[in-house]
């Protein structure tokens, strides 16, 4: 139950963050959603005792994935639909500690902090090049941004 409520409110904050960064309103929805399923799929690999890096790899390679996949279905550009959906894996509570162990003078702890934050992040952006190189596979290096002409 108490995992449910906390997708309820993923996909609510997805939301948000969607209007704040100006989504179009046929895409909020479906943010939303990837939220949801990045969030999920992070929560199912801590759950299955993989390490917090891989987790977060893992779900920022699946919400990249659906984002692609839905940016060409309905005809939008990927990151419209990949910022909102890799939302819910930033490690902004990781950077707070990190910040607020150093402040406290305890520097081994911050720098623990410090190295898996930026580890996660890393493991966003490695999830999301990932899903490019997929998605641009056979299309060759001069038409990988480039529209069809």
């Amino acid at each position: 139950m108490m995992f449910f409520l906390e997708l309820i409110i993923c996909f609510i904050a997805t939301v948000g963050f969607g209007v704040i960064f100006s989504v179009p309103r046929r895409a909020l929805l479906l943010g939303g959603g990837i939220g949801v399923i990045a969030y999920t799929v992070l929560n199912t690999g801590l759950y299955l005792d993989a390490s917090p890096v891989f987790s977060t790899a893992a779900a920022s390679l699946t919400a990249a994935l659906f984002a692609h996949l839905l940016a060409r279905i309905i005809r939008i550009p990927v990151t419209t639909l990949a910022i909102p959906g890799i939302l819910p894996l930033v490690p902004g509570s990781r950077a707070y500690f990190t910040m607020l162990a150093f402040v406290d003078g305890e520097y081994l702890t911050g720098l623990e902090y410090g190295v898996e934050t930026m580890l996660r992040a890393g493991a966003i952006a490695a999830g999301l090049v990932f899903a490019l190189a997929v998605f641009s596979f056979g299309k060759g290096v001069g038409h990988r941004y480039e529209t069809n002409r």
